[in-house]
């Protein structure tokens, strides 16, 4: 099968002063990166599509699921690991506002979180993924910390943050009935790019 994991649009900054979790939507660019990759994407053969609880996977999910007629199915073991902190902020945003813990995100430093815990959950939820839908092509809108830890765990390392995966990239992953698992291709993003899409 075909395991096609999209990254979420930009979404809004949000930081919530009475600690609540931060649970931002898309922001305008982010609304029209979502349309660019249903485009994009209109004439592939997708089976279903999975999305994470959090609103800005579900609303990049959106455009996608109309232009295929199909309903999305909630995935809450693909949430991103920042799903109860109180405030998100984009990343490019983060590095004019906090460099140091901009710094400490890309060398994949990951604060107040069980990370162990996290890539648990994500494996069991793409696994599961897996299992339910052996021969199909299957979409699941998710985060950045999701794409690098199944991609960390598909090559054969020790999950963490590597790469930051451009909003709404492509990555693609086989996984044949024997197990194997394979990476087709990382943060493809041509549809952010062409003036068509």
């Amino acid at each position: 099968m075909e395991l096609i994991l999209i990254r979420h649009g930009l979404p809004e900054k949000i930081i919530n002063e009475d600690g609540m979790p931060a649970d931002p939507p898309l922001s305008e660019t982010g609304h029209q990166q979502a349309m660019k990759v249903a485009n994009w994407l209109k004439n592939e053969k997708i089976d279903r599509i999975y999305s994470s609880p959090m609103r800005r996977a579900w609303q990049t999910a959106e455009p996608l699921a109309m232009e295929k007629g199909l309903e999305i199915v909630a995935c809450d073991e693909v949430a991103e690991y920042d799903q109860q902190a109180e405030h998100y902020i984009p990343v490019e945003q983060l590095k004019e506002l906090d460099y140091e813990r901009w710094q400490k995100l890309m060398r994949g430093e990951v604060e107040d979180i069980n990370f162990p815990e996290f890539v648990q959950r994500v494996a069991d939820g793409l696994n599961q993924i897996i299992a339910d839908n052996r021969g199909k092509t299957v979409a699941v809108t998710c985060h950045g910390g999701v794409i690098n830890v199944w991609t960390a765990l598909v090559v054969g390392f020790e999950p963490r943050l590597f790469f930051n995966p451009t909003y709404t990239s492509i990555n693609r992953f086989r996984a044949a009935s024997s197990g194997e698992k394979s990476v087709v291709t990382l943060n493809e993003h041509f549809h952010l790019l062409n003036k068509q899409a």
